[in-house]
């Protein structure tokens, strides 16, 4: 069953060879002077157009740094090494690569005002929570870019993958942040890269590996596979832990913003004209935009009938249309 799925997906017609593979993925065969001046020079500019991009918070940019970034490139080769259980200086490329897109992003931050809002920013704001669907796009993806890279046929839809899977941005994000001194959300852009990294290296050992690559395994110096797919899976499984422990507390927030607007909208309900435009919470603090005509009902109201809906002790802000703010208190008190 299996190898007739694979003779589907993969037509032995339009396979690409080991040869044609390692030329195309590892840095250091055939002309590596070449290969490493192009790789570098195209990851520098890539990194500086998605940093303008982020700064600018301009979603076009960046999509265009993500077309010409390489950085795919070694993380295949490290797919492609594993299954083949050699050593290709891959590994060391992409961190290298990585603390180079870093740095770009720390310097290019300077251009930002002091007190700059990060999460303002939707390139920033973005790139800081990934979740489990995040990882499971960056496997879909991978797999796609796998299957690209190993037929001759549909390399067209390379760009396409470049722009689904994102590398460069969340490591200019991640040095962005680092730059502005804000570490937790410079880590969140960092499990983001790290869980497409992650991806893109097992989809291409299952497509590498369904289509023979590994048959002369045994006569390439390197570990033992065993230790490499033991490995994979150890840093896998780290970095799915708070994947999913994100996306577990993203919907928990989405169900309290909830039953905080149907809170807030009854507490308006007597209000001629009054109405609640959105709820969210962010620096641990529910924050209830409202709209009105007249006055505000009195706010202690509005906790009681928050009471029981959402946890105690959370503060509620009411930000009303006019640019006024009111320090509700905390709920339950």
């Amino acid at each position: 069953m299996i190898s007739k799925v694979r003779a589907r997906v993969l037509p032995a017609a339009q396979r690409r060879s080991l040869d044609e593979l390692t030329h195309d993925l590892i840095l250091s065969a055939g002309d590596t002077t070449s290969k490493r001046s192009a790789f570098w020079t195209m990851l520098t500019l890539a990194a500086v157009i998605a940093a303008g991009g982020v700064l600018t918070d301009s979603t076009a940019t960046v999509i265009g740094a993500m077309i010409i970034a390489p950085l795919s490139t070694p993380i295949m080769g490290i797919a492609l090494g594993s299954v083949q259980r050699r050593r290709t200086g891959s590994a060391l490329v992409v961190l290298l690569a990585c603390l180079w897109v870093i740095a770009i992003g720390m310097v290019m931050s300077v251009a930002l005002p002091a007190h700059y809002d990060l999460l303002s920013n939707s390139q920033i704001s973005s790139r800081t929570s990934p979740g489990l669907m995040d990882l499971i796009a960056a496997l879909a993806t991978g797999l796609a870019g796998a299957v690209a890279l190993a037929r001759r046929d549909v390399a067209a839809v390379l760009p396409g993958v470049a722009i689904a899977i994102s590398l460069v941005p969340p490591l200019v994000v991640t040095g962005v942040c680092l730059g502005k001194l804000s570490g937790w959300l410079a880590l969140g852009s960092l499990a983001l890269f790290a869980s497409n990294l992650l991806a893109l290296v097992i989809a291409g050992i299952v497509v590498f590996a369904s289509l023979g690559y590994a048959a002369e395994a045994d006569k390439a110096a390197g570990r033992p596979a065993g230790r490499t797919s033991a490995a994979m899976t150890l840093l896998f499984v780290i970095v799915l832990v708070p994947l999913t422990a994100n996306t577990a507390a993203t919907l928990l927030i989405n169900a309290w913003t909830g039953r905080a607007k149907d809170a807030a909208e009854r507490w308006l309900a007597e209000e001629p004209g009054a109405s609640v435009t959105s709820v969210d919470a962010y620096s641990r603090t529910l924050h209830i935009h409202v709209r009105t005509p007249g006055e505000l009902p009195p706010v202690q109201s509005l906790l009681d009938q928050l009471h029981g809906q959402i946890p105690d002790g959370i503060p509620v802000v009411v930000d009303a249309s006019e640019g006024r703010r009111i320090d509700a208190g905390n709920v339950g008190d």
